[in-house]
C-alpha cells in the first residue's frame, strides 16, 4: 500500500507534528479551512431563498424522508474536503530533521608563579603568594576544555604540573606551592619563561598562553627576560605578565620582639611591560586582592575556548500527500456530481 493511502495523515496528532513552511501564516490556513463549512451553509442559505420554486402537489405519503435523500450531501462533503487538503497542501506541512556538530579549539595555559621571599609581603591577604594561588584556583575552575600547567620561580625555575585537564590534580599542586620549593633566592623570570617555553613544545593546540605572575625584577637565572620571551613568540605562545604588590615600604612578617617587619619593595614594571609586549599579551598591575581577581577575570574573558558548529537540516515535505488526497476528493465530486445522487432541478 503506498504511504501516502492511510488515514493517519488526518490524524490531529499527525498534523501536530508538522513545522509548517508558511509558519508566519500558518493560522491563516487553519482559519481558512475552519470558515469552509461555514461558506458552504451560507452559500446554501443564499441558494436556498433565490433558487426558482415549483409548486407542485403530493400525497402524504410520498412527503416522507426517506434514507436515500440524504446521499445528495456526499457530493458537497467532497467537495469541501478537497477544498480543505488543497488549503493544507498550500500550508506546506514539512518535518525537519537538523543535527549540530561542535567542535571545541581548546587553549593552553601555563601559570609561572613567583614564590620567591617578597612574596610573603602582606599587602595582600594573607600575602601575595596566597592570595595568587587564590585566584588561580578560580581561573582553573573556570575553564572546561583547556590544558593547564604550572611553573613556579624563584632563584630557578621549574615545572610543577605538566600540561593537564586534570583540574583536581591542579588543585592540588596549588595548594602545595611554598616558599621552600625552591631554596635558592631571587626571581628569574627568564628561567620561568623559558621552562614554560619547553612545557610547551608538546603542546598541539592552536592558541599558546604564558600568564605570568610576580612582585620583583629579574635577578637570577641564566637567560634575559627578553630573550626569552622572543623564543617564546617564535614558538606561537602569547605572553601576559602581571605586577604583584605595591612599591615602596611594605609588611612581611614579624620580627623576633612580635612587631611588624617591613621591607622596602621594587618592580620593575618596564621588564614585564616590555615582555607583554613581545609576546604580543598585555600586562596587569594588581595592588590588592581584589584587582588581581579582576585581572584574572579580565584574561579569562580574553582567552575563551573556540567553539565551532556545524548545522544540517534535512527537510522532507508532505504537501504532496495532501494534495494527491484532495485531488481524488475533487474528482469523487467531479464523478458523482453527474450521477443520480445530485439534485437535478438544482443544479
Amino acid at each position: 500500500m503506498p504511504e501516502w493511502l492511510s488515514w493517519k495523515w488526518f490524524l490531529p496528532a499527525t498534523l501536530q507534528q508538522f513545522d509548517w513552511g508558511t509558519a508566519p501564516y500558518q493560522g491563516y490556513y487553519f482559519f481558512v479551512i475552519m470558515l469552509l463549512p461555514v461558506l458552504y451553509i451560507l452559500r446554501w442559505l443564499i441558494h436556498f431563498r433565490n433558487r426558482q420554486k415549483l409548486e407542485i402537489a403530493l400525497l402524504e405519503r410520498d412527503t416522507t424522508d426517506d434514507a436515500w435523500a440524504w446521499l445528495r450531501h456526499i457530493p458537497s462533503i467532497l467537495l469541501l474536503l478537497a477544498l480543505s487538503m488543497f488549503v493544507l497542501a498550500l500550508a506546506r506541512p514539512q518535518r525537519t530533521n537538523e543535527q549540530v556538530e561542535r567542535s571545541l579549539e581548546s587553549i593552553d595555559i601555563i601559570l609561572c608563579i613567583d614564590i620567591s621571599e617578597s612574596m610573603q609581603a602582606e599587602d595582600f591577604r594573607p600575602n601575595r603568594l596566597e592570595a595568587a594561588k587564590e585566584v588561580a584556583h578560580k581561573f582553573v575552575a573556570g575553564r572546561t576544555q583547556d590544558k593547564i600547567g604550572i611553573v613556579v620561580f624563584s632563584g630557578e625555575a621549574y615545572s610543577l604540573s605538566p600540561l593537564t585537564t586534570d583540574y583536581n590534580l591542579l588543585e592540588t599542586y596549588l595548594k602545595e606551592i611554598n616558599f621552600d620549593m625552591i631554596p635558592d633566592g631571587g626571581t628569574a623570570i627568564g628561567s620561568a619563561l623559558g621552562v614554560a617555553t619547553v612545557r610547551m613544545k608538546e603542546s598541539q593546540a592552536k592558541t599558546k598562553v604564558i600568564i605570568l605572575l610576580s612582585d620583583g625584577e629579574n635577578t637570577a637565572g641564566n637567560i634575559a627576560p627578553e630573550d626569552a620571551a622572543k623564543l617564546a613568540f617564535a614558538d606561537g605562545i602569547r605572553i601576559y605578565t602581571i605586577g604583584v604588590g605595591k612599591e615602596g615600604r611594605v609588611p612581611i612578617g614579624k620580627n623576633v620582639f612580635g612587631d611588624t617587619r617591613y621591607i622596602e619593595n621594587s618592580m620593575d614594571e618596564s621588564t614585564l611591560r616590555k615582555l607583554a609586549e613581545i609576546g604580543e599579551g598585555q600586562y596587569f598591575r594588581a595592588q590588592d586582592n581584589s584587582t588581581l581577581a579582576e585581572i584574572f577575570s579580565r584574561i579569562d574573558r580574553y582567552e575563551k575556548v573556540q567553539v565551532k558548529e556545524k548545522r544540517f537540516r534535512d527537510v522532507k515535505d508532505y504537501y504532496q500527500i495532501y494534495l494527491m488526497w484532495g485531488l481524488i476528493f475533487f474528482l469523487l465530486w467531479l464523478l458523482l456530481k453527474n450521477t443520480f445522487i445530485m439534485n437535478a432541478l438544482e443544479d
